[in-house]
């Protein structure tokens, strides 16, 4: 069975099934992993450093919340904390 097949054949199975097929992809991943000699691991991280450069440039995704510095985010203060807290105890003692 090809990838593509897999991938199209996966909706169609139970999540039971889904979960078992995920666990041995991973399991495999990590035997492989371990397989790897010092020189492959570290072309293996150069390749992931190369690959996120993008993510870490000025309008990547990893820096949406930068425009978020020097913002004030939303205070709730002490009432609505002990609010929340009354709120809780109540829930815990029913």
């Amino acid at each position: 069975m090809e990838t593509p097949e897999i991938l199209q054949a996966l909706p169609n199975l139970s999540v039971s099934d889904r979960l078992m097929i995920a666990e041995s992809a991973l399991k495999l991943v990590l035997q492989e992993q371990q397989s790897l000699t010092q020189d492959e691991k570290k072309q293996q991280l150069a390749l992931a450093a190369i690959t996120a450069i993008s993510d870490y440039a000025p309008d990547g995704e990893l820096n949406v919340f930068a425009d978020l510095k020097g913002e004030d985010f939303y205070d709730y203060g002490d009432e609505d904390l002990n609010i929340k807290y009354l709120l809780i105890k109540r829930a815990i003692a029913w």
